[in-house]
């Protein structure tokens, strides 16, 4: 049954009925990182187990990021050398105090070799999360990188994973350059579906740089390898590249709802990744 008295505008109490106001997350300017929440989850492309992924401490200039294990640990149950703690969103590798501690996910990754030191605890849980990745392959929901299929005799040479020349740093892209996706938040709330290149803007260039050596000999011109150099834009334009955000979100005081996803290179960690011919020309793939 209704009551036919017509609503006052308030409550049984007698205070106004306001209706609630949605507010939208904000990036405060002393905040260590531009996410709009602390943590990235994703999966392990190794083994398929789920990590989150945070901004490491010492890495404000090249936004390297580390994998950690979601959950905490005990930290009387990992070593000293593998305890890390995260703080306003940034992983520290250093413990706390606390009695508990974080991980990085290349301790328990069962396609990691295993470190030299290892606790019962730490073995166990390495087992588990191997159990864990054979389920999800028998179940077809994860494909380890060694059993995907191999490239045709015969292909258009097109690296997977890029490297760019951008603010006189070479880093290595996720992706081919035209699918790296934005990073920013729109205002539906959701991470921004619009790629980072942009055929109506400038872009950068392919060429054939020297490759940088291990040590701190300098590049041997000899050895030659492809870059995307974005050397020759603009400052705000590499800004934008950086921050990996399209051009409708390049203005700056925009949230990001995703790390960005650049790694800086390494010739060491990175060698498959180099390649000597520009993209666009065939290449034959011997056995």
């Amino acid at each position: 049954m209704c009551s036919a008295t017509a609503s006052s505008g308030r409550r049984w109490d007698g205070s106004p009925a306001r209706p609630s106001r949605s507010r939208a997350l904000r990036v405060t300017p002393d905040s260590p990182t531009r996410l709009v929440r602390s943590a990235q989850p994703g999966r392990c492309p190794d083994c398929g187990n789920r990590i989150d992924r945070y901004p490491c401490a010492d890495s404000a200039d090249d936004g390297r990021v580390v994998p950690l294990h979601p959950q905490e640990l005990p930290a009387a149950a990992v070593p000293v050398t593998s305890r890390w703690h995260v703080s306003s969103g940034t992983a520290h590798p250093a413990h706390d105090g606390s009695p508990w501690c974080r991980i990085p996910h290349a301790t328990l990754c069962p396609a990691q070799p295993a470190p030299a030191v290892l606790t019962p605890q730490i073995t166990t849980l390495r087992r588990h999360m191997a159990l864990h990745t054979r389920r999800f392959i028998n179940n077809g929901a994860f494909t380890p990188p060694a059993a995907q299929p191999s490239p045709s005799p015969t292909t258009t040479c097109r690296p997977v994973r890029p490297v760019i020349h951008l603010l006189r740093v070479l880093r290595l892209a996720p992706r081919p350059i035209d699918t790296i996706q934005c990073v920013s938040q729109t205002r539906q709330r959701r991470r921004c579906t619009r790629p980072v290149f942009d055929p109506d803007t400038p872009g950068g260039i392919w060429t054939l740089l020297p490759a940088p050596t291990a040590g701190r000999r300098p590049p041997c011109p000899a050895n030659l390898m492809a870059v995307y150099d974005l050397a020759h834009l603009p400052y705000a334009e590499q800004l934008r590249w950086r921050h990996q955000h399209c051009p409708d979100h390049a203005a700056p005081g925009a949230a990001d709802l995703s790390l960005v996803e650049w790694e800086p290179f390494d010739p060491l960690l990175h060698r498959q990744h180099i390649h000597s011919r520009l993209p666009g020309r065939p290449h034959t793939h011997r056995p």
